[in-house]
């Protein structure tokens, strides 16, 4: 006699007794009381057939013609049916190799990231092991063995939706019937506990520590312009600056599939000005790229950037250049609406939320004064000791041409066609 179980979410399952006396149980996955009752009374019937050698009934024999792949696999494991001939599955290593041949669209970062997670699987489950071989437990079994080597919840995460992907994508050639990643947390995860808020005096000084004027400009283009590095930073050319309207477009790889193709335009802020006019000064005619000297792949910025943190006496923090995007972003939402913040550092509000947006020391110091302080103060969020005066609290229009900025004369109105003919040369 078959009996029927419910699981947590509304799965099903169907329990009975072989006829070698052995328990056994078929998943049926979700589906409602009055669906599980009826796969119950022909899974019964299969085991009265297998017991007494009779026919099947037509009623079951059609239930069973009709059934999706991954159930009649599931009955056949269960003996209550004969297997059928099937296409042999290649192993585990042979269809990730041929996935990865096969996505000629990805980006060099994303294929290391690929090559990263089938090095992990292969050397957990072994050359030989056939990818419909993976089960459910197994990827449970992966991912914990992830986290006993004390990587982070967060590359645990885009580990196993990597994992998710290959499975999927044999799923969609008929390979397989069922992802063993399905129900593993996969995805984004935002840790709080490596928020690191960059203040301006922790930015002046690293900035004071820089060896040269590209080095204080890639610092200033992820803590000011809240870039992507290396991808934006890299890819700035000066055929992007707009100086007369003070502001530059950038190329985000990261956005570029999507609508607009990744193009976004973002205000030359006045911290920011300075130093992207010192790089133009000292840029030689001809120059494309606004960022030259640190192109070379084999200089690691991060690396770079850890040395220069350390020379100015302060702690390296965690997530360096991401948390400088994330201290920008926060700056700017105290001052602009989020969805021009979200157009600026080219991002959804949803996203800033989530992995950007921090809560501050100044934040608590501010709700606990009166509230008619409130009205004397600017709203935006410096981070600084009182009685200083962050930048951007500045009268004038960000978007709108200055004579100086920092001490130093700007390029003038109409500069930009003359920059133009020198990155044609």
């Amino acid at each position: 006699m078959a009996s029927i179980s419910e699981e947590k979410g509304g799965r099903k399952t169907v329990q009975f007794v072989a006829p070698d006396g052995r328990r056994k149980s078929i998943r049926l996955g979700k589906a409602n009381r009055r669906q599980a009752q009826v796969a119950a009374l022909h899974i019964e019937e299969l085991l009265t057939a297998k017991s007494t050698g009779g026919r099947l009934n037509p009623a079951t024999a059609e239930w069973v013609s009709q059934v999706p792949e991954t159930m009649r696999r599931r009955l056949e494991r269960a003996e209550l049916i004969a297997p059928r001939e099937r296409k042999e599955c290649p192993r585990l290593v042979e269809w990730i190799d041929r996935y990865i041949v096969s996505r000629t669209d990805i980006k060099p970062r994303t294929l290391i990231n690929y090559h990263d997670t089938r090095r992990r699987l292969v050397k957990f489950f072994g050359e030989t092991r056939r990818l419909d071989e993976v089960t459910a437990g197994d990827a449970e079994d992966f991912r914990v063995h992830l986290k006993a080597k004390g990587l982070a919840e967060g590359t645990v995460r885009r580990v196993c939706k990597r994992c998710r992907q290959f499975f999927t994508a044999a799923i969609k050639r008929k390979i397989i019937f069922e992802n063993p990643f399905a129900d593993i947390q996969c995805g984004h995860y935002a840790n709080a506990e490596r928020f690191h808020f960059v203040t301006a005096a922790e930015a002046q000084a690293v900035l004071e520590a820089c060896p040269d004027a590209e080095s204080r400009l890639i610092f200033a283009l992820c803590r000011y312009g809240a870039l992507r590095c290396p991808s934006e930073v890299l890819a700035l050319r000066w055929s992007d600056i707009d100086w007369e309207r003070m502001r530059f477009t950038v190329r985000a790889a990261k956005t570029e599939h999507h609508v607009g193709g990744g193009l976004r335009q973002v205000p030359i802020f006045p911290e920011l000005a300075p130093h992207l006019q010192d790089c133009f000064d000292l840029a030689e005619p001809g120059t494309e790229f606004v960022i030259s000297r640190y192109r070379d792949t084999s200089v690691n910025l991060r690396t770079g950037l850890s040395r220069i943190i350390t020379r100015a006496g302060l702690a390296v923090w965690p997530k360096l250049f991401v948390n400088l995007r994330s201290t920008r972003v926060t700056e700017l939402c105290e001052t602009f609406p989020s969805h021009v913040v979200a157009a600026w550092a080219g991002h959804s509000e949803q996203i800033a939320r989530k992995h950007y947006l921090q809560t501050t020391e100044t934040h608590f110091q501010k709700a606990v004064q009166n509230p008619v302080q409130w009205g004397s103060e600017s709203d935006g969020m410096d981070g600084q000791a009182d009685g200083e005066n962050p930048p951007y609290k500045q009268k004038r229009p960000l978007a709108v041409a200055c004579e100086t900025a920092g001490g130093r004369e700007l390029p003038p109105r109409g500069f930009e066609a003359t920059k133009t003919t020198i990155s044609a040369c």
